[in-house]
Parts: C-alpha cells; sequence; structure tokens
C-alpha cells in the first residue's frame, strides 16, 4: 500500500497532465461544465470497494450552497482503511483532472472578485489547518528542509531583509489572507498594521487570531478592493502585497494604489507571480498561454504580466531604488510539499468538504511546478521607494 502511494504521488507530481487525463478517461467521467459553482450533483460517487464501511455523502453535497451543516468525517474500519482511503484518493484525482481541461471565456472583475471571495472562503480554514496561518510560499533554503510552517516565516524575514526594512511605523498588507504577515509584521517592528482582503472569512479570522494573539490593537482586518483602497493618501511607510498582485485584472491601478497609501519616502514591497520576461515584440507560445488559461480557471486569475512589466509601470510613477530579483528556484519545494500533504485521507476529506473549487485550486500546484520547471512561472520580488512628491493620483509632480 506504501508503496501505491508513493508510486501515485510521483506521478501527480512529475506527470500531472498525462497521470490525471489518463485516469479521469478510463474511468469514463463527464467534464464539469461551469468551474463556479459547479454543479456536480450528476457526477459517481467515489468508487468504494463493494462491502466497504466507508459512507460518504452524494458528491452534490460538496457544492457550498447545499452541504449539510453536520457533514462529518467518514468512519474507517479495520481492514478497510487502505483501500477507502486509495478510492478517496483517485477520486479526488479524478475530480481534479478537469482543471487541466482548461478553456471557457476570460472572467470579468467583477466575476474574479466574488470568485476570489469564494474560493478563499472556503479554503482559508482547510489551508490553517493544514499549513498554518501563513498562506504563502516557504523559503527553501535549504532545498531539502521539511520545517514548512518555519519555511513560510522565514520567507517573510528574507524578504523585508532583502528589501532593507529596517523598522516600520504603519503598514498596510494587501491581500492579507488570515493575517499571518499583518501579526508577524506587528511583532518584528511593534508596529501597527491593516489588512485587507476580498474574503469576509479571511477578514474576520485574522481579527480573531489577532485578538487571540494579544494583538488586537495592533492588527485590523477588513474586506475591502485593493484596487479602490479605503485609506488616506499617505498612510503608510511599509506598504506590503505578497502573493496578491496575481489576482489584480488592472496592474495600472493595482500599482497606482500601493503609490498612493504610501508615505513619501516608504518603501513599496511587491512579491508575486510572472510569467517570464518577453523580448519586444514577443509573446507567450500557444502551449505557454494554454497553461496559464488553465491556472487562471484554478485560482481567479486574470491574464498574467512579466517582472518587466512590473518594473516599467513602478518606474513609469516615479519609483526610486526599483530593485527586482528572481526567487523561482527558493521557493520551488513548498509546490511539492503542498501537493504531498493533501495526499492523505484527513486532507482529502477536507478538500471534499471543502468544495470543488478548493479541490481544484489544491491540485493547481501541479501546473504551477510544471510551469516552474518550462521556465514560463517566475516567483518575483520587487521592491522600490516612493519618492518625496508625487500627486494624489500616485504620478510624479
Amino acid at each position: 500500500e506504501l508503496q501505491s502511494k508513493f508510486e501515485l504521488q510521483s506521478k501527480l507530481i512529475d506527470h500531472p497532465e498525462s497521470f490525471l487525463e489518463t485516469k479521469v478517461e478510463s474511468l469514463g467521467i463527464e467534464r464539469y461544465q461551469n468551474d463556479f459553482e459547479c454543479d456536480i450533483s450528476t457526477d459517481q460517487d467515489l468508487d468504494l470497494p463493494v462491502g466497504s464501511d466507508l459512507a460518504l455523502p452524494s458528491v452534490s453535497a460538496w457544492v457550498p450552497s447545499s452541504r449539510p451543516q453536520n457533514l462529518q468525517p467518514p468512519v474507517m474500519t479495520r481492514g478497510n482503511s487502505n483501500a477507502a482511503s486509495r478510492s478517496a484518493l483517485f477520486g479526488v484525482a479524478r475530480r481534479a483532472a478537469n482543471l487541466f481541461r482548461g478553456g471557457g471565456r476570460e472572467r470579468t472583475r467583477d466575476e474574479l472578485k466574488l470568485g476570489i471571495a469564494g474560493f478563499y472562503d472556503r479554503s482559508s480554514k482547510l489551508w490553517e489547518d493544514v499549513w498554518g496561518e501563513h498562506m504563502h510560499h516557504g523559503f527553501y533554503v535549504p532545498e531539502n528542509r521539511t520545517d514548512h510552517v518555519q519555511a513560510q516565516v522565514d520567507l517573510i524575514d528574507q524578504v523585508l531583509a532583502w528589501a532593507k526594512v529596517d523598522s516600520c511605523t504603519k503598514a498596510v498588507d494587501v491581500g492579507c489572507g488570515i493575517g499571518g504577515s499583518s501579526r508577524h509584521l506587528a511583532r518584528k517592528y511593534n508596529c501597527q498594521t491593516e489588512g485587507i482582503t476580498l474574503s469576509p472569512y479571511q477578514a474576520g479570522r485574522g481579527n480573531e487570531l489577532a485578538e487571540e494573539q494579544g494583538l488586537k490593537g495592533k492588527c485590523n482586518f477588513q474586506v475591502a478592493d485593493a484596487l479602490q483602497m479605503p485609506f488616506q493618501d499617505n498612510s503608510f511607510d511599509v506598504v506590503w502585497s505578497l502573493e496578491s498582485g496575481e489576482h489584480m485584472p488592472d496592474k495600472v491601478q493595482f500599482v497606482s494604489e500601493l503609490f498612493r497609501v504610501c508615505e513619501p519616502g516608504g518603501r513599496i514591497i511587491i512579491v508575486t507571480w510572472t510569467h517570464r520576461d518577453l523580448d519586444e515584440g514577443e509573446s507567450l507560445t500557444k502551449k505557454e498561454d494554454k497553461l496559464l488559461d488553465k491556472i487562471n480557471r484554478a485560482y481567479y486569475l486574470p491574464r498574467w504580466c512579466s517582472g518587466k512589466d512590473y518594473v516599467n509601470l513602478l518606474e513609469g510613477f516615479g519609483a526610486k531604488d526599483v530593485q527586482r530579483e528572481d526567487w523561482s528556484y527558493i521557493i520551488a519545494p513548498f509546490w511539492k510539499a503542498v501537493i504531498r500533504s493533501s495526499l492523505n485521507l484527513k486532507s482529502i476529506w477536507g478538500l471534499l468538504r471543502s468544495g470543488f473549487s478548493t479541490i481544484r485550486g489544491a491540485y493547481a500546484m501541479l501546473l504551477m511546478l510544471r510551469g516552474y520547471k518550462n521556465g514560463l512561472i517566475k516567483f518575483d520580488l520587487l521592491t522600490c521607494t516612493k519618492p518625496p512628491a508625487v500627486s494624489k493620483h500616485g504620478m510624479p509632480m
């Protein structure tokens, strides 16, 4: 059984499309036509062994709008746990395989906002249960480290050191998740922090954790749009965006808002997924576009841009001391760690309870890993300082 599980992990990680596509086709599973509120009530239940005592609810129960409140984890009986776990695992893989099919029109700005909020409302509790309060990649130096939670904390500290942030009075965390970065900044610098997210669950949980950790007066979290932040001009000396820029459908407006709320001389830090730099007149290949489109469907992302595009934007707004560095190789082991963490019965059950979009999001890590290996996906760090005099719209005067 262990050998079988390790073989499955290897196939998922090294050949995600070929393995999952083959598995889906062999089981004769139909595609899901609507990826947002995905009605999968007509899909087959998990293929449990005949006589199994593992009773799972119908697939329709996993749709968020109809999921029963008293849903409980499956009861395992001796002798069938391995077979049932394997069957459940294949069931998840079967459903997750549909994300690799991609396709469909590009989502509108309103659809992205609604989708992002719903995705993180459903998935954040599961992430916290498995990975803790930090909802971002880890710092893998050395690359074989296994203390994954500490690796996430180290990423924050290493980015701050790279950006030469020695002190902070007031910071804004743009796309704050459940507030892990904000609370870390508050403790590290004894500063005030404001966090914004589109997810009501995340904002509420962030405030709960702040109170639990004795930071209620220092950390505040609210639902807000990063493209229209509810803050006065020149409010923060550190503007922090860790893995949220990829969600922004209007990168110009995004950077404009970062500049607007940053005080003159303040530090702006953007850590985000990007695609490879393009030469003048060059475009991504059709194969690259197809891969990114599949990832976009899973994570509710708009079109991607390159790190060079961000540099041009920052310089266009008059930024000083612009720096950029690609840390893809530093965070890449995290993708495999997340994939492996999902391949156990507890995580599988959590995924099923969280709904299809969470399942698809978890296994989109396979596509992220493939994009990194192909040199398409980058993990870019960008930082700059706001010049002493800029207009209210972020443009130099």
